[in-house]
């Protein structure tokens, strides 16, 4: 796998300084942590699974929820359990000498876990973990539990993306006994916990609450009080913090309409690129806003609901020249004691101890990601992507 490979050479060649690296379902845990990326969730109900998998891996999808829980009714589970065993049998027997996206099943119940790890059986290869939800430590140890036993069973590497959804995380009285039990629970498995997902629908729902298409979760300020409570807990830089991954964004339009006929734009902007860069402000204006708030607050990846949101997401993650530019010059060996130094692009200062931990991160994120050549931005990016219609 590796971010951007469904485009070609060449295309690859004019947009980066640095490519994305490849990686598989084997690499390091903290590789695959940032590698997620947009992860796609598809509910198991879908008789089209193996090929929704296949035909988003085409588009660039690297990671995917199939889910066994909110996004399908209580009367359709058994069904859906069985149409999942099935998918993944199809999906093993069409991809038998290549490499699906990271696939992971969001479950209801710890039992769940060890019965589907039984039920897919030599399929389960395709298996990169568990969607544990609502998670807190006294729900989440079950689940972590049962993780461990299927992954002794089937004698592969499971790892679990807990949750943090539940009313107690957002309520006041009991919000830091909460977080400090998930952040005991997830220390206890750290090998087995590959991010933390954020549930912000669930937190809106227990006030009633629900985002407008131009406005971030950012704006919402009880969610808002949360997310940065969850960072300061669970997302320290200091070694003993975890990938936290961005919210979902519940509105979308078809990805063809992204880049839509331009007959009542007007003729004095003489670049498609300018027409295009306006196109998707106007579209996208609420999600590019939530997706840089997210990396501003230390959160990587993104939860998606809908393809068209993968490839802005994966965009905006890129890192750009200049960061890298930063990135190398704070990181230099000769620079390892301290001090500031001006930027390569002398607009700014560069710390050297204090900017450390952003470095490395960038750095990861450009492992896996890529870095754009000086000129190429983020439309460049998109539209490489998302061919105009």
């Amino acid at each position: 796998m590796r971010h951007f490979g469904h485009l070609t050479p060449d295309v690859r060649n004019d947009l980066f300084y640095r490519e994305p690296q490849a990686f598989t379902a084997e690499s390091p845990a903290a590789t695959l942590a940032v590698a997620l990326g947009a992860t796609l969730y598809s509910p198991a109900t879908r008789t089209t699974l193996a090929g929704d998998v296949i035909k988003q891996a085409g588009r660039g999808v690297v990671s995917m929820v199939l889910c066994l829980e909110d996004s399908i009714d209580d009367r359709d589970v058994v069904a859906a359990e069985a149409n999942l065993v099935r998918q993944f049998g199809e999906l093993a027997a069409r991809i038998a000498d290549g490499d699906p996206p990271l696939l992971f099943i969001r479950v209801r119940t710890p039992g769940q876990i060890t019965d589907l790890a039984h039920r897919l059986g030599d399929s389960i290869r395709l298996l990169s973990g568990f969607v544990l939800p609502k998670f807190t430590e006294e729900t989440g140890v079950p689940f972590l539990e049962a993780l461990t036993d299927a992954e002794a069973r089937c004698g592969r590497r499971l790892f679990a993306m807990p949750v943090l959804e539940s009313p107690c995380l957002l309520h006041l009285e009991s919000r830091n006994e909460t977080l400090y039990g998930i952040s005991r629970t997830v220390e206890k498995y750290r090998e087995r916990v590959l991010a933390l997902r954020l549930g912000v629908t669930d937190f809106c729902s227990a006030y009633g609450l629900r985002r407008a298409p131009d406005m971030t979760a950012y704006d919402v300020r009880i969610v808002a009080s949360v997310i940065a409570d969850v960072v300061n807990v669970l997302g320290r830089s200091d070694g003993t913090g975890f990938t936290i991954t961005g919210p979902v964004w519940e509105y979308f339009k078809h990805a063809e309409r992204m880049f839509k006929p331009l007959l009542r734009h007007s003729p004095f902007v003489p670049e498609a690129v300018d027409l295009r860069t306006s196109l998707i402000e106007h579209d996208m204006d609420g999600l590019l806003r939530e997706i840089a708030l997210d990396r501003t607050n230390g959160l990587q990846g993104k939860t998606c609901i809908h393809p068209s949101h993968v490839a802005p997401v994966h965009a905006l993650n890129v890192v750009s020249h200049e960061e890298y530019s930063d990135a190398a010059d704070i990181l230099h060996e000769d620079r390892s004691g301290g001090g500031v130094l001006r930027s390569s692009y002398t607009n700014k200062m560069n710390e050297v101890k204090p900017h450390r931990a952003w470095a490395e991160r960038t750095l990861r994120r450009a492992e896996v990601f890529g870095v754009a050549r000086e000129e190429i931005g983020f439309v460049e990016l998109l539209a490489a992507c998302v061919p105009a219609s």
